[in-house]
Parts: C-alpha cells; structure tokens; sequence
C-alpha cells in the first residue's frame, strides 16, 4: 500500500510504498476514505515529547470502509463504512463500558490514516448512516474534542464564551457554545483568516486586535466572559484569559502546549478563576458528534477547506505550518 511516512523529527514527509496490512484476531482493515490532517500532527514532527519518529504513519481523524476482518470480530461485516476513533482500549472494562477509555489500562492513540489501509478494532469502529459522508466521519474527532471541553465548563444558556484561537478545535467550541444557547460567543485569533468561518459556525464576534487583546474581547462579548476555552496551546494565552474571564469564570484548556508556562495566581485567587483541563473526549460524544452531523447539522462542514491526494500530502503539510485560509484539509489516499 502507499502511504505517507515521517522520515525523523524536522524533516519532510515522504511517499512510501508499505506491506498491505493484515488483521490479526480481534481487528480489522479499514480503507481509508479520508482523514483529517491535524495541528497535533505537525507538532508530533517537530516535538520529541509526542513520541513519533522515522517510520511513523500519522493520522488519527479518519474514516473509510471495512475490508478484512480478523479471527473474532464481531459486529461489522464487509463494506460496513466506519468513522474510526483514536482512542484504542481494551472495550470491555469498567472505564471503557462507561465510554471513558482515556483511562483504560491499554489506552493508546491511534494512528495510521494517512494511507491506503489502516489496522484498527473493532470497539474503535462507529458505523456511519447513510446522511453521513466519509468527510464527516473524518471530522468527528475535533467536534468530539470540542464538545468534551464545552460539556467540562459548566457553561449555561445565557453564559458569554470567549474562545481563544480559530483553528477547527476552536470553531468546533464555538458551534457547540453556540448550538448550547451561549448568548454570545466570540472567537479570537491573531488574524481573520477564520473570521468568515467563525461566523458561520455559530460564532456572534471575531477579534483579531493585536493592541488590546483583553479589551477588544471584553467589548465584543459585552462584558467579561463566563468561560473562556483556551484553543491553542501557547505560554501566555491562559494569563490573558485570566484578565478576560469574569469574577468565578471558568478557563478550559484544550490547545496542546508541551512548553512550561507561568501563572499569576494571585490574580486568578482574586477572581477565584476555575482552571479546567479537558483530555480527549467520551465515547458518548464522539457518538453525539456524529448525530449532529448526520441530523443536517451544517454548520461543522465549513471546517473541511480542500481534499487533495496522498502525493500532494507533503508539501500541503508544510505549508500548513503557516497560517493560512485553510482550515481542516481531508487527505483521499485511494484518490
């Protein structure tokens, strides 16, 4: 099979020819349809604390159509089409019946979408209906992120949400917010390449103001936010949202951040700030984020801006290294 493969941290991804892969007992093979091409995929070829390296094939948000089945399998037959979440667990102890595989003993990460085939099992498999394309099975994974950190906050009917950052996770919060009856929701970022599609996802504001950050925020949403989801991962943005958030507000992390950041907690104790952390998301709702798509929810398809091939997987990689109009680009490897 063809795939694209890292060749070593900071060096360009390659075209490669691979071994088609077989299912072992308990798994199977997916075709991959499509598959999101994610931040956290840039980051894992660039920082060491990811763990990838020469060999590895990334991509975690994927969706395609059952080709093999192993010994064992159970619930899916040939041709079933599949969103495949990266969550891998055992699927049958306490954690994973409660749909919180995160904490599962065998937790693992899921990889492989960005080739021809990829080896999953089947408790990682949803099925997709009939209202649901392949594209949308390969963005259920950030709306389920998204969707994890908003049902964290505690935010009400009513509440101000500022999100911090207009990439897909940022605008997947900002269409939940705003689905959830947040009376405004804004988005901000360093620039408005997003800010149209902000908008149509459900957001009421977008900033982009370099000068006053804190104020231009607290005059779009028209007053101090009650929630504040941190989207983006870089030292400084959750001391700006201490400044932004209202009196016993709740900031939510979601951006990735693997550098040491500090805090000014004297600040944070003055408004008793709630700093709430969100990993992954439950089996429920990666299951709910399908739902919304497949029940004419139209909004979260702005996020898709191209599909390319794997050949032009490469240099479309290093080019999202630098923002852009794009937002969430889907990879079709049998294209």
């Amino acid at each position: 099979m063809r795939a694209v493969v890292m060749q070593g941290l900071h060096r360009p991804l390659t075209v490669d020819t691979l071994p088609d892969p077989t299912p072992g007992e308990g798994e199977v093979v997916v075709s991959v349809g499509r598959c999101g091409i994610c931040g956290s995929d840039l980051h894992m070829t660039e920082d060491p604390a990811y763990g990838a390296g020469a060999g590895t094939v990334l991509g975690h948000e994927f969706a395609g159509e059952v080709v093999a089945l192993g010994r064992g399998v159970e619930g899916l037959k040939l041709g079933d089409r599949v969103a495949v979440s990266p969550l891998k667990s055992c699927g049958h102890c306490d954690y994973c019946r409660r749909g919180e595989v995160q904490w599962c003993a065998h937790f693992g990460l899921q990889g492989g979408g960005y080739a021809e085939y990829a080896t999953t099992r089947p408790n990682q498999c949803v099925r997709l209906p009939d209202s649901a394309s392949l594209d949308d099975g390969a963005i259920i994974e950030p709306l389920a992120v998204a969707l994890h950190g908003v049902n964290l906050s505690g935010m009400k009917a009513g509440d101000r949400v500022l999100v911090l950052g207009a990439g897909p996770i940022g605008l997947a919060v900002a269409f939940w917010a705003r689905r959830r009856g947040a009376r405004a929701v804004v988005v901000q970022d360093l620039s408005l390449y997003q800010q149209e599609r902000a908008l149509a996802m459900g957001a009421t504001g977008y900033v982009a103001d370099r000068e006053d950050p804190v104020g231009a925020a607290i005059r779009a949403m028209g007053g101090p936010a009650d929630v504040v989801f941190e989207c983006v991962g870089v030292p400084g943005l959750i001391q700006q949202a201490v400044a932004q958030v209202a009196n016993r507000g709740r900031i939510v992390l979601l951006g990735l951040c693997t550098r040491p950041d500090s805090l000014n907690t004297f600040a944070m104790l003055q408004k008793e700030v709630t700093l709430i952390t969100s990993a992954f998301f439950l089996q429920q709702e990666y299951e709910a984020a399908l739902d919304a798509l497949a029940s004419g929810a139209a909004e979260p398809r702005h996020l898709v801006t191209d599909t390319i091939s794997l050949d032009a997987t490469p240099d479309r990689f290093e080019a999202l290294r630098k923002r852009t109009h794009d937002c969430k680009v889907l990879i079709a490897p049998m294209a």
